[in-house]
């Protein structure tokens, strides 16, 4: 008889084989423990380094506000006719640093009130041409122009004899960022103009205590002396009324109120990052929101441009 297939035990010496296969099982199952561990750990940190951006996010949106607020209760603690048109302050709230400059919109041309001839001045200030800077100056109005819905609408049949894909808005700008829609501007020009202009000044006129140089010597009938003189008489300080008398006629452009819109630039700095922001608000003297926010813009959104 075949003699009967032996059934190897513990003692026959195939137990080493069995010990090692699950000593290997084992080191792979650590192995891959240990790379679970290792992945975990990055993504708690990445997770950890991820959120707080959303929080240092919403803590820098309060601190704005808070600038914004402070702002509005220096001008409203103020009678009316007194209100300061541009100021500077520090302030601290929990460990948080902040600092406010803020200045009144009359400081810029307005966009949507601006007579031609200080349209084309501005364009004049960079070296345009008085032929093309008053074609510019026409096409800015020619965008902003409600045109009546029976009558030849002159403007946007322009737009589409040039195969430009869009009309014109005939109506009030709702941002300076929409300057380079406008037919016939070229680019690099309506990137140098921006800083100049606004859609939140609400005047024709220039505030002649804050406005730079560039956007002075816009005014109608402004001298080249007059504007040196009125740049001197400033930086020692005289007051805005005193100011006006040394424009003679071209003060029927300037003005020393505070405009429509006023805007604050802000530096804030939390504890691992600094934050700048600009906000352009409008006081309200009913409700229950002292102030209307017209433009926010910080640098969580990227770098600030032009409102």
């Amino acid at each position: 008889m075949r003699a009967p297939l032996a059934i190897p035990s513990e003692s026959t010496g195939a137990a080493p084989r069995n010990e090692g296969f699950i000593l290997v099982v084992v080191l792979v199952i650590l192995m891959a423990l240990a790379t679970l561990g290792t992945i975990y750990s990055l993504y708690a940190l990445n997770t950890a380094a991820a959120s707080l951006a959303p929080e240092d996010r919403l803590r820098a949106e309060a601190l704005v506000r808070a600038g914004v607020e402070l702002t509005a209760l220096q001008l409203l603690s103020t009678p009316e006719a007194a209100r300061p048109t541009h100021g500077v302050f520090d302030a601290r709230i929990g460990a948080n640093k902040m600092r406010v400059a803020f200045v009144s919109e009359g400081a810029r041309i307005d966009l949507n009130v601006a007579p031609k001839e200080m349209l084309s001045a501005l364009f004049a200030t960079f070296g345009v041409a008085k032929e093309k800077a008053d074609a510019y100056a026409e096409r800015i109005i020619g965008w902003r122009t409600r045109v009546d819905a029976n009558a030849a609408n002159k403007e946007a049949a322009q737009y589409k004899t040039a195969a430009i894909p869009y009309a014109p808005r005939q109506g009030p700008f709702d941002s300076v960022l929409e300057l380079p829609l406008v037919m016939g501007l070229p680019e690099g020009l309506t990137e140098s103009v921006m800083p100049y202009v606004t859609v939140y000044n609400g005047k024709p006129s220039i505030d002649v205590e804050n406005a730079e140089p560039r956007v002075l010597s816009t005014l109608p009938g402004l001298t080249p002396a007059m504007l040196q003189d009125l740049i001197s008489a400033r930086s020692k300080g005289e007051d805005g009324k005193t100011l006006l008398t040394r424009l003679g006629p071209a003060s029927s452009g300037a003005t020393v109120d505070l405009a429509k819109g006023i805007r604050a630039s802000m530096v804030i700095q939390l504890e691992k990052r600094r934050v700048t922001a600009e906000v352009v608000f409008a006081l309200k003297t009913g409700g229950e929101e002292p102030y209307d926010i017209l433009y926010w813009r910080d640098d969580f959104d990227g770098p600030l441009p032009q409102a």
